[in-house]
């Protein structure tokens, strides 16, 4: 045998590649037009780069250029191939999207309609030394989805275009916080091989422990060209190395790896990330190599006296999870990198969070991805590419979603973050309760898959990761799906219809979505929308608000909480402060209900364009109001004072290995100036390692002379605070001129130094609207007088002083 070559066909490796529509609702001049094209790349950034469409994130451009998803176009590179001595070659793309129709030197190679997983073909016969063309036709997906419709009928979906009709990305098509941007394009690498003999297929490495020993049991897969002699195969893993003959044509293999003294995988709050190299060679081939790391993983959904828990454990240690929905970071998906997902992930693990959900309406996301959740002990709730919709469980489909989720668990199952796979999101709730069984007149659409295909995949290719029917989900066909007292939970009558206070109302074992809307920041917001005067209901605005209703909603989500806007400032602030208040009110909630509760997974950590949205980081990387809200509710060590009954209680929850204890100090103050001090009581906080205390307060502190006049402050001796109000801040007085600012020039920035006369709340400094690229480190500060808070801001020059817009408390609002 020979040593297998690859040929890129990348942009990056050399190939040149134009792109050209080729039918559709074009604009004139556009059709049979040659346009430079990148590979991996899609049609939307090709159009951009070559100058022949605006930004499609700016305005009302993304309507303007809908007809894109409308037109079929055409990818050509010519390529020069020289035999290599090898007696096969294949043609290899990792990823295309979506509906695609493959030509090699004027011969159809094949015709593809899923852009969830790879392909490869034999081009052997078709390939020749010298020039070869490749052509790449893909149909317009908005019109195909529409074509497979008309064909073989209407499964019920949400938002507008019929997406689950295709295998593509859901949220291409639009969804209520994504731009309608439906795209075509050979995403991933694609390449030619030559090879001879026999290859490595794919590898499957699962890693366990016994003992305090680690496992690994690597599969491996083979493919033959030439059945005519054995093969040898070798892992090494932990200075170990284990080494098979494996008879000619034999096409898998299984070996086992043991480690000693081997040290755990944790989740980040709980322990190390180590990871230890794994390599598979065959023969005297370059083969395979990745990283593992050696952990177990379990769910716990048993019943108990409560209802159905949901309970993850790694190593058998029970997880609290502080969580977020992940979405694809941007539209155009193609344009991510190592670097953009370190950023975004290392958002969430700033944040306190130790678990991302991969939502069912994104993809399978890129092996960096994964890695970096690995390095940084960020457990990963994979979702499988389901989401509100039902879907056929007819050919062509069917077959489509077995090889996508073959492949998905086969590449993703060796990471060590893997926590959860989950069958969709929200389809089997939608069937209970969205109006689909009529329309579907008793049609399949999709229980197969998740309570019969996907967990059959799984337990074959993952045996070691827990499989999850879908979110939410009760465990028991005879409960509803979304049973606050079942399994997983996702809240969103609040947000739709009811006032966030409404959060108290549940008693959920555990929260996968939730969340409540909020502007970008105001330098990401004014980049695209260009309405004079800027208004929440402009036109502009309300492209990039893509929730029904959605700034009403923000809108009427102020209730009793916060006074309507007086100008477009106020309203930027006062809809920001609110949705960071909202997902507090929630968790600091669900957090005081544990051990009932064993996590929440908030709606959501990211946005893939500049919009109005329940992301914590917006568009452009800003971290809103709300993540630093979620950096203070996600602490390992969270303080906060609850409702129970006929008094109020200081909730403390320790998410740590270590007991809390020290003097915590309750003091009962006025709002005005001076802020005196009218109760104090203190009392000795006791808490175990992963426990929560709840701690009654006396009357003294617990009931207001004058609620509008009044707050409690709460002090543990580690520094911990939390607040409480007996008023809304439309009924509080809060001193117009509680707080003073003075700016120091920094050798990165500046500070902004904060101190209050009266009680001064929930101080926000928003740099960016000086500077764009302006970070800001820190967020919805309270101060009682006499205290002080400096803000560091870095990436711009320090202006002479700040005040509104710039620096803004809720104070404002109210006077």
């Amino acid at each position: 045998m020979t040593t297998p070559n690859l040929v890129p066909l990348t942009t990056d490796g050399g190939s040149a590649w134009t792109v050209t529509a080729v039918q559709g609702p074009t604009p004139d001049g556009v059709i049979g037009k040659s346009i430079a094209a990148t590979v991996p790349g899609e049609v939307h950034t090709d159009l951009l780069a070559a100058g022949e469409i605006p930004d499609p994130f700016d305005g009302d451009n993304e309507s303007a250029l809908a007809w894109i998803g409308r037109t079929s176009w055409r990818y050509r590179t010519e390529f020069s191939w020289a035999p290599d001595g090898n007696t096969r070659q294949e043609l290899v793309a990792e990823g295309l999207d979506t509906v695609a129709t493959v030509t090699l030197n004027g011969r159809e190679i094949a015709r593809t309609a899923n852009q969830h997983r790879s392909y490869r073909f034999d081009v052997t016969d078709v390939l020749v030394a010298g020039d070869n063309e490749l052509v790449i036709e893909f149909a317009g997906p908005v019109t195909e989805a529409e074509a497979i419709r008309a064909k073989v009928g209407d499964w019920p979906h949400t938002n507008l275009h019929p997406y689950n009709e295709l295998r593509k990305m859901a949220s291409n098509f639009g969804w209520d916080w994504g731009p309608d941007v439906a795209t075509v394009g050979i995403w991933r690498p694609i390449r030619i091989e030559s090879w001879s003999g026999v290859r490595i297929d794919t590898v499957r490495p699962l890693a366990g422990v016994d003992g305090d020993q680690g496992v690994l049991t690597t599969h491996v897969t083979l493919a033959w060209a030439d059945a005519s002699a054995d093969a040898t195969v070798t892992v090494e893993v932990g200075g170990t190395q284990q080494t098979a003959t494996v008879a000619a044509g034999t096409e898998s293999v299984e070996l086992v790896s043991t480690v000693d003294a081997v040290n755990l995988w944790w989740p980040r709050g709980h322990g190390e990330q180590p990871l230890y190299d794994v390599v598979v060679t065959l023969i005297d081939q370059d083969g395979w190599s990745g990283r593992v790391g050696f952990r177990t993983i379990s769910m716990n959904v048993a019943p108990d006296n409560d209802g159905t828990p949901f309970v993850l454990s790694v190593n058998d240690k029970p997880i609290y999870v502080r969580g977020a929905n992940w979405i694809p970071d941007d539209a155009f998906v193609t344009r991510l990198s190592p670097d953009t997902y370190r950023t975004s992930i290392q958002d969430a693990v700033d944040a306190g969070m130790n678990l991302l959900r991969v939502w069912g309406g994104g993809i399978y996301e890129s092996e960096a991805f994964y890695d970096i959740c690995d390095e940084l002990g960020i457990l990963v709730w994979q979702d499988f590419l389901f989401a509100c919709a039902a879907y056929s469980e007819d050919e062509p489909l069917r077959s489509e979603v077995e090889a996508e989720a073959r492949e998905a668990v086969t590449r993703l199952s060796k990471h060590a973050s893997l926590a959860v796979w989950n069958g969709n999101n929200e389809n089997i709730w939608g069937y209970v309760e969205w109006s689909w069984r009529v329309p579907l007149a008793g049609r399949a659409w999709g229980e197969g898959y998740y309570f019969d295909l996907l967990p059959r995949v799984v337990a074959e290719l993952d045996p070691r990761t827990p499989y999850s029917p879908g979110s939410p989900y009760s465990y028991d066909h005879f409960i509803h799906p979304n049973d606050e007292r079942h399994g997983t939970m996702h809240i969103w009558d609040v947000w739709n219809q009811v006032d966030y206070t409404t959060y108290r109302k549940y008693k959920p074992r555990f929260v996968s979505e939730f969340g409540f809307q909020g502007p970008p920041a105001w330098s990401t917001l004014v980049s695209v929308v260009h309405d004079s005067p800027l208004d929440p209901y402009g036109e502009q605005m309300l492209v990039h608000q893509k929730a029904f209703e959605g700034n009403l909603k923000l809108e009427r989500g102020l209730g009793d909480h916060l006074p309507r806007w007086k100008d477009i400032d106020d309203w930027h602030w006062t809809t920001q402060l609110n949705q960071a208040r909202a997902i507090i009110y929630g968790i600091e909630h669900f957090r005081s209900l544990f051990p009932l509760n064993t996590g929440a997974v908030v709606w959501q950590l990211n946005d893939n364009w500049p919009v109005v949205s329940w992301a914590a980081v917006d568009g452009h990387g800003i971290r809103k109001p709300l993540w630093f809200a979620l950096k203070r509710v996600y602490a390992d060590r969270l303080l906060t004072v609850q409702p129970r009954e006929n008094e109020l209680v200081v909730a403390a929850h320790n998410d740590t290995d270590s007991a809390w204890t020290g003097e915590v100090t309750v003091t009962r103050r006025s709002t005005g100036h001076g802020g005196e001090a009218l109760a104090r009581e203190t009392f000795v906080l006791e808490v175990a390692p992963r426990s929560a205390v709840l701690s009654s307060l006396p009357e003294s502190v617990a009931k207001a002379g004058d609620p509008a006049r009044e707050y409690l402050e709460v002090r543990g001796a580690d520094g911990s605070t939390a607040y409480w109000y007996f008023a809304e801040d439309t009924a509080l007085r809060l001193a117009g001129d509680a707080y003073t600012a003075a700016v120091t020039p920094t050798e990165d920035g500046y500070d902004v130094a904060v101190t209050a006369t009266a009680l001064a709340k929930d101080l926000a400094l928003f740099p960016d609207r000086l500077d764009p690229a302006a970070r800001v480190d820190s967020c919805l500060v309270t101060l009682s007088a006499g205290e002080s808070h400096t803000f560091r801001v870095t990436g711009a020059a320090a202006p002479e002083q700040v005040g509104v817009p710039v620096l803004r408390s809720a104070n404002e609002l109210v006077n």
